[in-house]
């Protein structure tokens, strides 16, 4: 199986190791690089600064046993998200800018392919994990925003990321597809 994470951040990067313990190759997409102000919030090390998320997090997974990890060094665009992919057998969208999220979902509509968002208010004051066929982008999502700097969101962060990461353990072992709306005080399912 390969998962394919779009967006390797903060929630992105998270996710990603708390399903290190899945039959899988996990790849990674990300055209970013690790700056030293993501180490407070991302699952990056201090080695890490200066190199492509996507590399970096491949690169940190090797250290562990059994994980298969692959990674890709590009902005996610409408002219290789096919080539890109194509052969996964489910996408986990992380990115934190709708833009990014609408080239995904168009894809996976098109190619029929199974895809679970994570994402985090603009305000930082919830997170959701719900599958592409009940997800709809915030409109007042933009490039950019601060959501994930500063460390204040960071407990909402590590809450989302592991409702995420259950989301896509869940499906990989049961083919279940559970939505979730994730705040400081709880998790509360929002699907069967």
């Amino acid at each position: 199986m390969r998962i394919l994470f779009c967006g390797v951040g903060a929630v992105g990067s998270t996710a990603a190791v708390l399903c290190r313990n899945l039959e899988a190759t996990l790849v990674f997409i990300d055209f970013d690089r690790v700056e030293s102000r993501n180490l407070l919030a991302q699952a990056f090390v201090k080695p890490s600064v200066g190199r492509n998320k996507a590399e970096a997090l491949k690169l940190q997974l090797l250290n562990l046993y059994g994980v298969k990890s692959e990674a890709v060094g590009v902005r996610l665009t409408r002219d290789n998200v096919e080539a890109l992919c194509q052969g996964a057998d489910l996408l986990v969208d992380c990115f934190d800018n709708q833009a990014s999220r609408l080239v995904l979902s168009a894809f996976a509509r098109a190619a029929g392919k199974p895809l679970v968002h994570g994402a985090l208010a603009a305000d930082g004051t919830f997170g959701l994990v719900r599958w592409e066929e009940r997800f709809v982008p915030d409109a007042e999502d933009s490039p950019g925003q601060a959501t994930c700097e500063g460390g204040e969101h960071l407990p909402l962060i590590g809450q989302l990321a592991a409702t995420l990461a259950r989301a896509v353990q869940d499906f990989v072992k049961h083919g279940a597809r559970r939505d979730a709306l994730v705040g400081l005080a709880a998790v509360t399912p929002t699907t069967a």
